[in-house]
């Protein structure tokens, strides 16, 4: 296996069931890169070209990488594994979803020839969660109990309480 180009023509690499390997420098990716707290680390994949037994042109990825996101609840950096095994149907018109059978993700060809590297990097931004929290830190419950200064709220009687004796004293 090879490394990928930077720009295939989808059909022909469908045609020769083509597969590629290799790693992608996360740096390199620069949508990615945005949401990252650190571009360091590497991608490695494995993709693969070909029909599927109902004749479907598809495009295969495999990906692992580890990513540095930054934890929204403790601001402290921290790494996500991050892997990814996805088989997308390759589509020339919208209409042609429909057709793709269940485990497949459509990706639509504006034109024959589209970079896979960009296709890797899309996969990778929709496999970021929405709101990033440390491992570990999301099972945390906060503590809301009162501290050792602080005297702890008197209890509340029913408020119908009066009412309920004006019933029955009536």
């Amino acid at each position: 296996m090879q490394a990928i180009p930077d720009t295939v023509d989808a059909w022909r690499m469908v045609t020769a069931r083509r597969t590629f390997q290799g790693s992608l420098p996360v740096a390199g990716l620069s949508r990615l890169v945005e949401a990252l707290a650190d571009p360091t680390g590497t991608v490695d994949y494995d993709v693969e070209f070909g029909r599927d037994e109902l004749g479907v042109a598809f495009f295969a990825i495999r990906a692992r990488t580890e990513l540095r996101l930054t934890c929204q609840r403790s601001l402290e950096p921290f790494a996500l594994p991050v892997a990814i095994d996805t088989r997308l149907g390759l589509i020339v018109r919208e209409e042609e979803e429909a057709g793709l059978p269940p485990g497949y993700e459509p990706l639509l060809l504006e034109s024959a020839e589209f970079n896979p590297a960009d296709v890797i990097e899309d996969e990778l931004l929709l496999a970021l969660p929405l709101i990033a929290v440390k491992p570990g830190l999301e099972e945390s419950e906060a503590s809301w109990s009162t501290g050792p200064d602080e005297a702890p709220e008197p209890e509340r009687g029913n408020p119908f309480a009066v009412l309920d004796r004006l019933k029955k004293s009536g």
